[in-house]
């Protein structure tokens, strides 16, 4: 792993996939970037490899969204990059969970809170589809 770059730790991942006792994983479908280089493609194709690993060991079904796809699904705009906007679909969404969305430094969480809806709305659309 290269000095400064984050990056996902397989061993805390898994004990917190473990203690979830959840029974799908959803996760944002994305790929390395413009202008990245070998170095950071790499780390990232590792970091979404864990994921996928530290699932399957799990047993865990895992659906990919496309940012596109669950950001439409929860009301973001097309093509709005502000990570606000997120925070702000998640306090209005759960407002007595404000608290959890609150800092700008909290856009993740709150992305990977809008992904799961949009994760469960899919699901529950295959679903009926299927009946």
């Amino acid at each position: 792993m290269a000095p400064g770059r984050r990056a996902v730790n397989p061993a805390l991942f898994a004990s917190i996939i473990y203690s979830t006792h959840a029974g799908h994983c959803f996760v944002e479908y994305v790929g390395a970037r413009p202008g990245e280089g070998p170095t950071g493609a790499f780390c990232f194709g590792r970091s979404k490899g864990i994921i996928e690993g530290v699932c399957a060991a799990a047993g865990l079904p895992v659906t990919f969204l496309t940012p596109c796809a669950w950001k439409r699904a929860v009301g973001i705009p097309p093509g709005k990059e502000n990570k606000d906007s997120a925070r702000s679909v998640a306090i209005s969404r759960w407002p007595s969970q404000a608290g959890l969305f609150a800092r700008k430094c909290d856009c993740d969480r709150a992305e990977a809170a809008l992904i799961a809806v949009a994760g469960i709305a899919k699901l529950n659309a295959v679903a009926l589809a299927a009946q």
